[in-house]
């Protein structure tokens, strides 16, 4: 991509009920923008190889997202993906969903490890030029260092950017690690089933609309994604001001 900058820095079967409600006590109290002011999303995404179809489905579903805030204030996005050998790179930011269609088409997955913590750490440095209201990452693996990546999500938790990790997939250790971020970022995790299209666009649009509107946006949508979502960051919200 042209006007990217690499980051150099160190079936359809919906979630079951427990698991959405958890998911859903999670969402509801962090802080976020208020309604009417222009959300700044940071969209990261594993590239590795084995994602190339969830690459592609996420092309087709990041126009839903923009479209799911336009009677809200609106939505800068930022996409941030890792690839190959040590490939970490960001776009610039984008506010309209053909941009960032057209970023994404010419981004083939490569085969490497996972880089996620490369990804917390840009995070943590754009949100200090500019506040970000929230990153969104969806992966299914986690080849890192579980305590430097909690290291880096706990400088996020302060800096009140919530992450949502959306983990494709069943694989435990994954799981404990994404759920470990989430909570120390008074983010949200959800689980999906691999090509789960439906599922995930339902995650994403409810990420979406948090990042534009906060907590009353989100309150005021209907399906199951957001509201466990919602459950989730008022459980954070509790347990951060206890």
């Amino acid at each position: 991509m042209a006007d990217d900058r690499s980051i150099s820095n160190r079936g359809e079967t919906a979630p079951a009920p427990s698991e959405l409600e958890t998911f859903l006590a999670e969402i509801k109290q962090v802080a976020a923008p208020s309604s009417g002011t222009r959300g700044r999303l940071i969209f990261g995404l594993d590239a590795t190889a084995s994602r190339q179809p969830t690459w592609d489905t996420a092309c087709n579903l990041q126009a839903e997202m923009f479209r799911e805030v336009a009677t809200i204030g609106g939505l800068d996005m930022q996409l941030v993906y890792y690839r190959g050998l040590g490939e970490c790179r960001a776009s610039r930011w984008i506010s309209h969903p053909d941009q960032l269609a057209k970023t994404m088409s010419q981004i083939i997955c490569e085969a490497g490890h996972t880089q996620i913590e490369k990804l917390l750490i840009h995070a943590n440095k754009e949100t200090k030029l500019l506040q970000v209201s929230a990153l969104v990452f969806v992966g299914d693996a986690m080849e890192e260092n579980p305590d430097a990546l909690a290291h880096e999500a706990d400088k996020l938790g302060r800096l009140k950017v919530p992450v949502f990790m959306f983990q494709e997939g069943h694989d435990r250790k994954v799981e404990h690690v994404f759920r470990d971020i989430a909570r120390l970022t008074h983010g949200a995790y959800c689980r999906f089933n691999p090509g789960a299209v439906p599922q995930l666009a339902e995650l994403l649009r409810a990420a979406a609309v948090f990042a534009a509107g906060g907590m009353p946006a989100l309150a005021a949508q209907h399906n199951a994604s957001a509201i466990k979502l919602l459950g989730q960051l008022e459980g954070q919200s509790s347990v951060g001001s206890g």
